[in-house]
């Protein structure tokens, strides 16, 4: 078992600390840091970086997977990088799959808010959606419910965890290990990780694309976290061994 190398180290005990400090403080910590559509009142430029701390409080597995992610895949990234580099890594991919993140829901809610407005739902109406959940069953003769919970959904729910940072530091193992042989729970065999890496990405941008998606995922902030991670890691190994006067 590699040892925890001295970032991932800190970057666990931090997540650790913020995943436990809702369950003890009289404050909603969740709220503050996690990363609100730009529109929303709750909505503050610090959560593209902040909501990359926060993890469910419904779920302990939510965080567990981001953190053995980040420990199995990270710790071979920052022993060749060295700490600034995996630092400067680690928080692009985050801030990148948020922005990436919100990019889409900004068009899909733009899109959706269009259609209303251009069949006269009134800007009150829609307001009164978006805050509430409640609306008038003809605003149902312009837009599908399925569309209209969507919706309402991409204002009022926040994003939340690591994965999008997890994802990038995928993508760069994946560039630096491509042989790498991974064992995936319940299959019988291991998988090189050069296939394996690229059916997860494949997975979510199929899952975001469509209506699939089985819980509340935010796999646009995957794909995000992928693009970037893939875009620094690549560009690092062409350059790596060029010389400069």
């Amino acid at each position: 078992m590699s040892r925890v190398t001295d970032v991932i180290k800190h970057l666990i005990i931090l997540n650790v600390i913020l995943y436990l400090a809702p369950k003890f403080l009289d404050f909603d910590l969740q709220n503050l840091f996690a990363l609100h559509f730009p529109e929303s009142e709750e909505f503050g430029y610090w959560q593209f970086i902040t909501h990359m701390f926060m993890h469910s409080q419904l779920s302990f597995m939510h965080i567990l997977f981001n953190m053995y992610g980040l420990w199995a895949f990270g710790t071979p990234l920052e022993q060749m990088w060295g700490k600034s580099k995996f630092i400067f890594f680690y928080f692009s991919a985050g801030l990148g799959a948020g922005l990436i993140y919100t990019a889409v829901n900004y068009y899909q809610f733009n899109n959706a808010f269009e259609q209303l407005a251009s069949a006269g739902v009134s800007v009150i109406d829609i307001q009164q959606l978006l805050h509430s959940g409640s609306y008038n069953t003809q605003i149902l003769e312009y837009i599908s419910e399925t569309d209209l919970a969507e919706f309402y959904a991409v204002y009022n729910t926040p994003a939340f965890g690591a994965s999008g940072a997890v994802y990038g530091i995928l993508v760069a193992f994946g560039i630096a290990y491509p042989n790498a042989k991974l064992t995936i729970m319940f299959l019988p065999f291991s998988i090189a990780a050069k296939y394996f890496i690229p059916l997860m990405i494949a997975s979510d941008l199929f899952f975001g694309l469509t209506k699939y998606s089985i819980g509340n995922i935010a796999h646009f902030a995957h794909i995000g976290g992928a693009m970037i991670g893939f875009i620094i890691a690549w560009y690092w190994k062409q350059t790596q061994f060029k010389q400069y006067n």
